[in-house]
């Protein structure tokens, strides 16, 4: 039977399913590089079958999810798209490794409004990129493509990981004292937080993002660093010696993630100057008159991930960590509680 001349297609409706099959493809050999021995099925299927490996006695799985918020904005300005799938994965698996968790599995939601295949493979290499820096395999995910819901160009990500830990080894915070000692592991800048505010500071200082800003580095260069991921280095320290407590500083910076690790009875009492401030904050501090608090409760200010270990171990835990590739620097101590004070305080 003939279709009638005014028949439509879904891609008369704006969706190309033949473009959504090229992603597929496309995609495909990055996301085998990331395979794990536990995963019985990836890419392609309704759902990813994975496995707990048999070294755990008694597996804990521990979850995250999120997205990479107004960062995307400037991706879309700036058309680099090659680095925020690498945000997209930090920051769920530095989330659960806080935890303890080795990161497993990763799953993806690319929306948009018209699919730009070419695009959205920069996107999606980059989370593969991410899995691989943080040894966990990206088994699947969805490409929405939905006409009228996103302007031309632009498109949203959400992501979530699934990890695992031995029961007896999940990292709760509830062992650290007063004598503690807080590390704090470098950032490669703003990470994926507090870019509502950094968009607004480039809307009111007009600046030159592809002027040199920092040595070799443009200013856009720096704003789009993709966030940092600490779990090899970590995991690995774990196995050497007792990590008390981990906060990764993202939403909410320094003063407001840290004291989610602490008992009620402890505060965190971080030097400013123990560490060394990127100069891309002390360029939003200046260009928005953003108060020094301010920048601490929005803001990693240089410092991605904060790891609390008794005295006694803080020397080894940088020199390992540093060995592994970090930049640490002890920033802190742990005291007690007077009444009900902030529980972490950066002079």
């Amino acid at each position: 039977m003939s279709l009638p001349n005014n028949s439509l297609s879904y891609r008369d409706a704006g969706v190309d399913i033949d473009a959504g099959d090229r992603l597929v493809e496309n995609i495909k050999p990055y996301a085998r590089r990331t395979m794990r021995p536990e995963v019985l099925s990836g890419i392609g299927g309704f759902g990813g079958l994975v496995e707990i490996s048999k070294k755990y006695r008694e597996p804990v799985l521990v979850s995250g999810t999120d997205g990479v918020g107004t960062k995307l904005k400037l991706a879309f300005e700036l058309n680099r798209h090659d680095t925020v799938g690498i945000d997209l994965v930090g920051m769920s698996v530095n989330d659960i490794l806080v935890q303890g968790a080795e990161p497993l599995f990763f799953l993806d939601y690319f929306a948009c409004g018209k699919l730009d295949v070419d695009a959205a493979t920069e996107v999606i290499k980059g989370i593969a990129a991410g899995c691989e820096q943080a040894g966990c395999a990206l088994i699947g995910g969805e490409t929405a493509e939905m006409p009228g819901m996103y302007p031309v160009g632009e498109y949203d990500l959400a992501g979530f990981a699934v990890g695992v830990v031995e029961k007896a080894n999940i990292i709760t915070g509830d062992n650290v004292r007063p004598g503690d000692v807080v590390l704090g592991l470098a950032s490669n800048g703003a990470h994926s937080n507090g870019y509502s505010l950094v968009r607004k500071i480039i809307e009111r200082s007009k600046p030159d993002l592809n002027a040199r800003f920092d040595g070799e580095r443009t200013l856009a260069d720096c704003i789009m660093a993709p966030t940092r991921i600490y779990v090899k280095p970590l995991l690995a320290l774990m196995q050497k010696l007792t990590v008390k407590g981990m906060a990764h500083i993202t939403g909410g910076g320094l003063t407001e993630n840290v004291p989610r690790v602490l008992p009620q009875n402890v505060v965190a009492k971080l030097d400013s100057k123990a560490w060394h401030t990127p100069k891309l904050f002390d360029w939003l501090r200046a260009e928005g008159n953003v108060a020094q608090q301010e920048m601490f409760r929005t803001f990693n200010c240089g410092i991605g991930m904060v790891v609390i270990v008794a005295e006694q171990d803080a020397a080894a835990a940088i020199s390992q960590l540093t060995a592994a590739g970090e930049t640490v620097w002890a920033i802190g101590t742990i005291q007690a509680r007077s009444g009900d004070e902030a529980q972490t305080q950066v002079r």
